[in-house]
Order: C-alpha cells, then sequence, then structure tokens
C-alpha cells in the first residue's frame, strides 16, 4: 500500500474532522419529546380518530339497520366497528409517520417527529410495528407509554422495540 504524502494526510484529517464536528452538531442539537408533550399529542390524534370512527360506525349503523344490509350481514355491527377503529388506528399512525411529515397531526402541532435511531425517516413496516407495539404500551396498564419520561432518549417501550426515536423539530 502506498504511504500518503504530508497533504494527503492533511486532507484526510480535515474531512475526519468535519464529519466528526457534523456528528457531534447533530447529536448535541438533538432534543427528544418529552413525556407531556407526547401525551397531549395522543390526546389530539385521539379525539382525530374518536371523529373518525364516529363517521365510521354512523356510515356502518346506517348500512345495517337497511333491510339489504340485515339480510346479508346480519347483525356484525360490533365486529365490524371493532375492525374498522382498528384499522384507522393502524393506518393513521403508520401512515403519516412513515411519509415526509414524520407526525401525526397532533405531533405536528407539537412540534415533533418520529425517526428512526439515526434520525432518519421510518418505513412503513417500523412505523406499523411501533404503532401495534402500542397495543403492548397499552396492555401493560399503560407502562409503555410512561417509559418515555424516564428513559435516556424519551422512549417509550413500542418505540424501544421499533427502534425509533420521538424528537422535536
Amino acid at each position: 500500500m502506498k504511504e500518503l504524502t504530508p497533504e494527503e494526510k492533511e486532507q484526510l484529517q480535515a474531512m475526519i474532522d468535519k464529519q466528526t464536528l457534523e456528528q457531534h452538531l447533530k447529536k448535541s442539537t438533538t432534543i427528544y419529546a418529552g413525556f407531556w408533550r407526547r401525551f397531549f399529542a395522543s390526546f389530539i390524534d385521539g379525539i382525530l380518530q374518536l371523529i373518525a370512527g364516529y363517521i365510521i360506525r354512523a356510515f356502518l349503523k346506517m348500512i345495517l339497520s337497511s333491510p339489504i344490509g340485515k339480510s346479508s350481514f346480519g347483525e356484525p355491527f360490533l365486529l365490524l366497528f371493532f375492525l374498522s377503529n382498528l384499522l384507522i388506528f393502524w393506518l393513521y399512525y403508520a401512515i403519516i409517520e412513515s411519509s415526509s411529515c414524520q407526525a401525526t397531526i397532533g405531533k405536528m402541532m407539537l412540534g415533533i417527529m418520529v425517526t428512526d435511531l439515526n434520525g432518519n425517516r421510518v418505513s412503513f413496516f417500523r412505523a406499523s410495528n411501533r404503532t401495534f407495539a402500542k397495543i403492548l404500551s397499552a396492555f401493560l396498564l399503560y407502562f409503555g407509554f410512561v417509559m418515555a419520561g424516564f428513559t435516556e432518549k424519551k422512549q417509550a417501550l413500542h418505540d424501544i422495540i421499533a427502534g425509533c426515536l420521538v424528537m422535536r423539530r
């Protein structure tokens, strides 16, 4: 292997120093979203999902209470309502958080976004994993959500499972 000239060594060291500085600046300017900011963003998102669920429930009631609905579907209203709410929950979070916005409407309003561990946009698959892991966070008496107030990077259980961070913009 060829030995580097002093000029090449200097250029290489300057490149390494610049990359190190950029990484340090990126890390030092990263502010993780805390528990309360995330809580209020979830509250806003919950209201939006409640409205969407209400509209879907009214639509399903209208279909299932019609003579056509009763004869062809019977009374599967509760199952359809549950499945439609699950679908809204999943798609709302997974699509919007994996989009270029990187945040739901509630998160955008509070100036936070979802990233992977390197600060990049998450894929639909990762956002879906994060969304379904929220069910586990809730199942554990919401302790999975409360963890965001105590972990170093303000990660909730579902963030840790999916390999995500929630950061301030």
